[in-house]
């Protein structure tokens, strides 16, 4: 990656510390490469909620975990999500441990009155949903993390930041009461590299929690192998204030709000410099496609979903998830999952940022993309709506955010799956390249 020139951000890790330190009150200790930092909050307050307590960083050494030969070290060599994305059938394999058995939740809430009509979350849901003692109220929460895939840190952590919050706004949650940092440092890292990268990407993560009507006031941070930023979201909400995700019902029509394809424009990005796998894509793409597709991923993966989530409540959402590390279908097949009623959903359009299906199919479907397994990071929300709600829904986003949503799918009588036909339309994203413009 070609590291920016400026200084102005400090010195090495020491300075990353008084970075954090900024987000709340803390006492800082020197911490060296070798050694760990962790920033442990203490009972955070949002700014905008009622009893604004400090946060309190606690920081202790201790000795990193040890890793022989990385694939990937920091953002020193390209990022390469194919090969380190986890096969959701393992992913679901690994978490079925944590998912209650539903004869041992039922008697446990028979003990918790105001745990009695608490709706059960699934694995590969967005976020945890806990009624609290307080009645009336539920903690809704999330978290997530992942390696760098852009080559701009600022950015990265605007991506970062918004994917993490996009799990509340998937359940129709607008307001975030506060927001966690999870970094970890690697170890790889020339000084003049974190000198530089980390404090940006700890900036574009806080300067997009406040976009989002929130603030970082702790976190954790961790030297590592492998450089990766994440966090937790955290809303206390009335019941009226979130959505759960299991309400649709037959004649509801399936949207999504960001375009699909943004694994395939980072991974084609990457490919610029490497020469043998340049060649098996150069006679679909040219060099300028790649690179404009590549801006218009970064910047999608930056948008939140906030406006989509208000929305949500504005035209009746029946249930929503965002799509993520699982692909679309299956994040359509984890939504249909946990559906009260007999359903299936059925997904007729696939919108695609332009020339990455064509990339895609160079690549002999390696990505899965018009089959709707390629994993995409910070993508839209896909939500079930009234078909008679959806077209309005669709152009109220577009005239705020200046984006499009599309209608691709239906919501049918069915048994909780969800599918792709076998010949879906791909819709180009955006269907005319503008001279000057992204979209």
């Amino acid at each position: 990656m070609p590291l920016p020139t400026q200084k102005k951000y400090g010195r090495c890790l020491e300075e990353t510390v008084n970075f954090v330190n900024n987000f709340s009150l803390g006492k800082q200790s020197f911490v060296s490469e070798n050694e760990s930092l962790l920033v442990h909050p203490g009972f955070p307050a949002s700014p905008h909620s009622r009893g604004g307590r400090h946060t309190s960083l606690c920081l202790c050494k201790i000795r990193p975990f040890k890793m022989e030969n990385p694939e990937t070290i920091g953002m020193r060599r390209p990022f390469d999500p194919v090969a380190h994305e986890l096969d959701a059938k393992a992913l679901d394999k690994l978490l079925e441990g944590l998912q209650q058995d539903s004869n041992a939740q039922e008697s446990e809430q028979s003990h918790f009155q105001y745990m009695a009509e608490t709706p059960r979350m699934g694995i590969g849901m967005d976020a945890s949903v806990t009624p609290l003692r307080h009645g009336g109220l539920s903690l809704v929460q999330t978290t997530d993390f992942f390696y760098p895939l852009v080559d701009d840190p600022y950015m990265m952590g605007k991506i970062a930041c918004a994917n993490v919050l996009s799990d509340l706004y998937a359940m129709g949650v607008t307001d975030c009461d506060n927001m966690l940092m999870l970094l970890g440092v690697s170890n790889k890292m020339t000084e003049k590299e974190r000198d530089i990268v980390v404090p940006m990407m700890l900036r574009g993560f806080k300067d997009h929690a406040e976009e989002g009507g929130t603030s970082v006031t702790g976190g954790q941070t961790v030297i590592n192998p492998w450089l990766t930023i994440g966090g937790v979201a955290t809303t206390v909400s009335q019941p009226n204030e979130f959505i759960m995700p299991d309400n649709a019902v037959v004649g509801d029509v399936l949207v999504l709000t960001k375009p699909l394809g943004t694994q395939v424009a980072v991974n084609a990005y990457q490919w610029l410099d490497q020469p043998e796998r340049w060649n098996r894509i150069k006679l679909v793409v040219s060099d300028d496609d790649v690179r404009k597709a590549y801006q218009r991923a970064m910047f999608s993966m930056a948008r939140l979903n906030r406006t989509g989530a208000r929305l949500m409540h504005k035209y009746n959402a029946h249930g929503a998830t965002d799509v993520t590390g699982f692909g679309l279908l299956g994040h359509a097949k984890n939504l249909a999952k946990i559906q009260k009623n007999e359903v299936s959903f059925v997904i007729h359009n696939l919108p695609i940022i332009a020339k990455m299906a064509s990339i895609s199919k160079a690549c002999g479907n390696m990505f899965g993309l018009l089959q709707g397994h390629s994993a995409e990071t910070s993508g839209g929300l896909l939500m079930a709506l009234p078909r008679e709600q959806a077209a309005a829904f669709c152009k109220d986003i577009e005239k705020q955010e200046g984006y499009q949503s599309w209608i691709i799918g239906i919501v049918e009588k069915g048994n909780r799956t969800a599918r792709i036909i076998d010949k879906p339309r791909v819709i180009e994203v955006p269907a005319k390249d503008r001279d000057g413009e992204l979209w």
